[in-house]
């Protein structure tokens, strides 16, 4: 996979949160929200994603599991929802700066059959628990226990790679086939990360709230974990990162 070289927010973007007032709060940090609303959209986009590709699955046990996953990410969409309306945030205000991005992501990464439809769930999922979870680090318990509810992949994550090495076992070309497409997918997926959260700037205000937080060394080594993550991944698959 090419490497990415992460830019970097400047240093005024991560020192100026925006701000949003909830209901009986104090006012919200605006980057926490935009976190909150990706993810959001992501959940609800994923319910969708796998949704749709479950009516290709070639056995019916098959497309009772991609329901089952489809069925959580909605859960994990709600859970969020309730989340930001307890903050007194509207979900879709939060969601819609990240629509288009997202929409067009999934439109660049369309899986060609059921496998590829795997192998993204399998990729897409993991990475973004990890890097929601980085970012969770940087924030208040509440927060840090919502994210790790929804971002725990144990099952789903389990699911996938059994099916998956299953699929791979006995195919050479497919093998090498998912293994382009992983690398693919990984590519896709972190420059998107670092386009949503450049753009509104939360990556640089939840990472980089300390003056003297070295911006760059710490978004390569966050990009880098997540790469680092990946290949483990891709190796207990059988394939090559």
């Amino acid at each position: 996979m090419t490497a990415l070289h992460p830019q970097t927010p400047s240093s005024s973007s991560a020192a100026s949160p925006t701000t949003r007032t909830g209901t009986g709060q104090e006012p919200l940090n605006g980057f926490v929200v935009d976190l909150f609303g990706v993810m959001a959209y992501g959940e609800l986009s994923a319910f969708e994603r796998l949704s749709s590709d479950a009516r290709f699955s070639p056995t019916l046990r098959d497309r009772a599991a991609l329901g089952r996953l489809a069925v959580t990410e909605f859960e994990h969409f709600e859970m969020v929802s309730a989340h930001l309306a307890g903050l007194g945030v509207d979900v879709e205000e939060a969601m819609s700066p990240f629509q288009a991005s997202i929409d067009s992501f999934h439109e660049r990464t369309r899986p060609a059959d059921w496998y590829e439809s795997l192998m993204k769930a399998y990729v897409i999922d993991a990475i973004s628990a990890d890097f929601y979870t980085a970012l969770a680090e940087h924030l208040d318990a509440p927060t840090r226990d919502l994210i790790a509810r929804i971002q725990s992949t144990a099952e789903q994550g389990g699911l996938l790679q059994s099916r998956l090495k299953s699929a791979l076992s006995d195919d050479p070309r497919l093998a090498s086939r998912l293994a382009l497409w992983g690398r693919r997918l990984v590519g896709e997926a972190l420059t998107q990360a670092q386009r949503v959260g450049i753009e509104r700037q939360f990556l640089g205000g939840l990472l980089f709230g300390a003056a003297d937080v070295d911006q760059e060394r710490e978004t390569a080594q966050l990009f880098a974990q997540l790469t680092r993550n990946h290949s483990r991944r891709m190796s207990s698959l059988g394939l090559t990162a």
